[in-house]
C-alpha cells in the first residue's frame, strides 16, 4: 500500500509536536488545498457512515458500508466458542440487543482513509473511503484485531500522525500509526502499524490530546454492563461492594513520549474529598478548556457536569488512596459540581444505557460555552461555564425530537456537533447565537460523530 503522503523525521515513540484541535485533524483549510471538510457520522447498529459537508451541513452520502466484511467476520466468531460468547454479550449488553459495528472512526490526514473501531469485531480498520462509498467489496486496507474482546473511543493526534484505541478488555490502550514514515533510524511505518501501549483500568474509554500532543487525559469507566449500580440499600451504604463490581475507574494523564502515566485519579475518591459522597469514579466523556488546566468531565449516573482543577493543591493534604502502583497526586482537585436537569428522577440507574446519565461534551472556542449531551433526559444544554445558566434543546424548545443524545465534538464555525442516537439524526448547534443550525437524519443510532477531510476529487464523483 502506497499513501500519497509520506513524512519523514518522526520516530514511532516521539510525541506529535504541530498544535491543532485536541479532538480532531486540522481543518481542510489548514491541511492544505484540495481537501473538503466533512463531518463522519458511524451509525453504530448499522454498521454505516454518514458523510456530511462540515460547513454547509449539507449530506453528502449515506449508508456508507464500514463492514464490507461482516459475513466473514460473523462466521470466524461463529467458529470459536469464546469470541462468540463475547459477541453475545456485547450484543445483549452495552449493545442493547444490538450488533455494535461502529464506536468511533477518524480519517488520515490525507482523506484517502478512515480510521474505524468495531467493537462487535474486537478490531480497528482502515477503509478506503472512495471505495467503501462507490461500494466496493474490497474497501478495508488494514485490519488490527485487539488483544481484548472489543473496541471503544479512539483518540488522533493533533498532528493526525497517531491513533489511540481503547482495547476495552484488556485494560490498555493501544498506539497505532495513521500515516507512512520513515524514521531518523531508517525504519518504515505504515498505515495501520501497531506501535505501543499504556495502561489503563477496567473498560478503558475517553481519549484527548493535549493541544501540542505531549501528554494523552485518558479515562476508564469500570464494568458498566454490571448490576450493583447503587451504591447504598436505603440508609446502608455499599460503596465498597459497588467499587469492586464496577472495578479500577482513573483519569490518568500519560506522557505521550514515553507512555509513562504522569498521574492519576480517582475521581470519586476526588469527588468525596470536595464534599460531593457517593458519586461514580467513572470518568466520561470530557473537554479540556483552553490552558488545559480545567477538564470538565462527567461520570456515571449523574445529570450534570464536573469541573476539576489539574493544578489546584490537594484538599486535605494527604496521600488517602492508590491507584495501582500510583499514589493520589498531590495536586488535582474537584472545584465545582454542576447539576443540570434530571427528568427521569424515578428511573432504576440499572436502567441508564450503559450507566451514563449524560453521555457527551464538548467546549467552544474561546473556552465559555459548554455543550452537554443529557443522555437519559433526551435534551442538549448549552452551559455557561462561568454562571452556569443554561439554555436547552429538546423536542418542546427546537421541534424535533432529541432521543438519547449520545455525543457532542467541536465543530468547525464554532458549532456543537451533536449526535441524537434515539432520533437517528445528527443536530448543529451554533455555540454563540445559541440556535440549531440543522438537524439532519442519518442512520441507524448514530453515535460519534468526528470531523474529517476527504478529498474535493473524490467527492466530486459522488
Amino acid at each position: 500500500m502506497t499513501l500519497a503522503l509520506i513524512v519523514a523525521g518522526f520516530g514511532a515513540h516521539e510525541a506529535d509536536r504541530p498544535a491543532a484541535a485536541a479532538d480532531g485533524p486540522r481543518s481542510a483549510v489548514a491541511a492544505g488545498a484540495g481537501l473538503r471538510d466533512v463531518m463522519f457520522v458511524g451509525n453504530n447498529w448499522a454498521g454505516t457512515a454518514s458523510i456530511v459537508d462540515a460547513h454547509t451541513h449539507k449530506v453528502l452520502k449515506r449508508g456508507v458500508d464500514l463492514i464490507p466484511d461482516k459475513d466473514q467476520e460473523l462466521a470466524d466468531i461463529r467458529s470459536d466458542p469464546v469470541d462468540l460468547a463475547y459477541y453475545l454479550f456485547i450484543q445483549q449488553g452495552p449493545g442493547e440487543g444490538h450488533d455494535q459495528y461502529v464506536d468511533d472512526m477518524f480519517t488520515t490526514k490525507d482523506g484517502r482513509y478512515l480510521a474505524v473501531s468495531r467493537p462487535s469485531f474486537a478490531d480497528v480498520v482502515w477503509i478506503d473511503i472512495a471505495k467503501a462509498v462507490a461500494g466496493e467489496p474490497d474497501a478495508i486496507v488494514r485490519e488490527q484485531q485487539m488483544d481484548g474482546q472489543r473496541t471503544d473511543h479512539m483518540g488522533l493526534s493533533p498532528s493526525g500522525n497517531r491513533l489511540l484505541v481503547s482495547d476495552s478488555t484488556s485494560r490498555q490502550v493501544v498506539e497505532f500509526s495513521m500515516v507512512e514514515q520513515t524514521t531518523p533510524s531508517g525504519r518504515t511505518i505504515t498505515v495501520g502499524d501497531r506501535l505501543r501501549s499504556f495502561e489503563s483500568g477496567e473498560t478503558p474509554h475517553e481519549n484527548n490530546y493535549s493541544a501540542d500532543g505531549s501528554r494523552i487525559f485518558h479515562a476508564s469507566i469500570g464494568k458498566v454492563y454490571t448490576p450493583g449500580d447503587e451504591t447504598g440499600l436505603g440508609p446502608i451504604k455499599i460503596g465498597p461492594v459497588h467499587d469492586e463490581l464496577k472495578g479500577d475507574r482513573w483519569f490518568e494523564i500519560v506522557r505521550t513520549s514515553d507512555f509513562d502515566v504522569a498521574r492519576r485519579w480517582d475521581m470519586g475518591k476526588e469527588l468525596a474529598e470536595a464534599g460531593h459522597p457517593d458519586m461514580s469514579s467513572a470518568v466520561r466523556p470530557m473537554a479540556i478548556a483552553p490552558g488545559e488546566r480545567f477538564i470538565y468531565f462527567q461520570v456515571s449516573y449523574f445529570h450534570g457536569i464536573v469541573e476539576f482543577d489539574t493544578t489546584a493543591k490537594d484538599l486535605n493534604g494527604t496521600v488517602d488512596y492508590s491507584t495501582g502502583t500510583e499514589p493520589e497526586p498531590r495536586t488535582g482537585a474537584v472545584r465545582r459540581v454542576i447539576p443540570l436537569p434530571n427528568r427521569v428522577p424515578d428511573m432504576p440507574l440499572e436502567q441508564y444505557v450503559n450507566d451514563s446519565a449524560h453521555h457527551g461534551l464538548s467546549i467552544d472556542e474561546a473556552g465559555s460555552t459548554l455543550c452537554a449531551a443529557g443522555t437519559m433526559d433526551d435534551y442538549v444544554a448549552l452551559v455557561d461555564r462561568s454562571s452556569t445558566r443554561r439554555k436547552i434543546f429538546d423536542l418542546a424548545s427546537t421541534g424535533h425530537d432529541y432521543a438519547k443524545p449520545y455525543w457532542t465534538t467541536q465543530g468547525p464555525g464554532d458549532t456543537c456537533w451533536v449526535s441524537l442516537s434515539g432520533s437517528d439524526a445528527v443536530a448543529v448547534i451554533d455555540f454563540r447565537t445559541k440556535q440549531e443550525l440543522a438537524f439532519l437524519p442519518v442512520g441507524d443510532h448514530p453515535q460519534r460523530v468526528r470531523l474529517g477531510v476527504v478529498p474535493r476529487a473524490v467527492v466530486a464523483t459522488w
